[in-house]
């Protein structure tokens, strides 16, 4: 016959386990436990019976509410493309310049292009479109290929040096690699195109400018033009201002003559939507602050 035995602190009867003289107590569950579990045994089953539960392989119970999320949902996304689609119609159909001209289009414009730029764009030109080492600043209003609505459209949509059939296209040669021009020349002409920008020289390479000048003359000048300002038909950046792509110093224009340059860009079109490409176009066109 079981023998009972209560603990002598708290009057309680223990279980008999007794682990290294400690014994364990037969405490009960507390009734706020058991209160909880029977409400939330109550509210499931009240919920099955009105929502839809349970899955009946090709089907579900529908609950006697006949609520059914994915029609809400359906519905839902339904009516936010005809409320879209309110303003989306007239930008499709309108010229750049009509919608740029027009504040309740472009408040629009800048909503939406702002979540198509950071799903598409920034991370390789940045959150606000600065770029970084090796992509272009699309804020500073130095373009390769044009700023203009249009032009910015079609480098969006076929990309550059991309699989696109109508990519634009655009390489700088490795005149030091590939041994166009001797290793003195790449330092002569390096001289010469810092000078264009208006960096100031030190006397060793301020005795390269004429020598750098011919080189340039006779290699470079037919994308850069003979001034340096460049040539967007070709995707040759301009020289003569601030903005670099890899890198105004001596040792970045070293390496960018010597080794070459091959940017790239993948196309759009057939990722996005007509309707996306144009407002990108639109939405880039104002990360300067001034809308083109």
């Amino acid at each position: 016959m079981a023998h009972e035995k209560h603990d002598p602190v708290t009057g309680r009867m223990t279980t008999g386990h007794e682990w290294n003289g400690i014994e364990e107590l037969d405490t009960p569950v507390p009734r706020v436990v058991l209160f909880f579990l029977a409400v939330s045994t109550l509210f499931a089953i009240v919920y099955w019976v009105l929502m839809p539960a349970w899955p009946l392989g090709w089907t579900y119970t529908k609950g006697l509410l006949g609520i059914d999320q994915r029609e809400i949902v359906t519905r839902q996304v339904q009516e936010a493309s005809q409320a879209r689609a309110v303003w989306t119609d007239r930008i499709a159909k309108a010229d750049f310049a009509a919608i740029a001209a027009d504040p309740a289009l472009m408040r629009h414009v800048r909503e939406t292009g702002r979540t198509l730029f950071a799903d598409n764009c920034a991370a390789c030109h940045g959150g606000g479109g600065a770029g970084g080492a090796g992509f272009p600043n699309l804020t500073g209003n130095t373009w390769l290929w044009g700023g203009e609505p249009e032009a910015l459209a079609q480098t969006i949509r076929v990309g550059i040096n991309s699989t696109h059939p109508e990519t634009r296209v655009s390489q700088m040669m490795a005149f030091g690699r590939d041994q166009i021009i001797p290793p003195e020349a790449v330092l002569d002409v390096a001289a010469y195109i810092r000078s264009l920008s208006g960096q100031s020289l030190g006397e060793a390479d301020s005795k390269r400018l004429a020598s750098g000048k011919e080189v340039f003359a006779a290699n470079c000048a037919a994308c850069h033009r003979a001034d340096g300002t460049g040539d967007r038909e070709f995707g040759a950046p301009n020289l003569t201002d601030a903005t670099w792509i890899y890198g105004g110093d001596a040792n970045s224009i070293h390496v960018s003559i010597y080794t070459g340059r091959q940017g790239y860009m993948p196309h759009w079109e057939g990722r996005l939507s007509p309707l996306e490409i144009k407002l990108l176009t639109l939405y880039v066109g104002t990360l300067g602050g001034e809308q083109r």
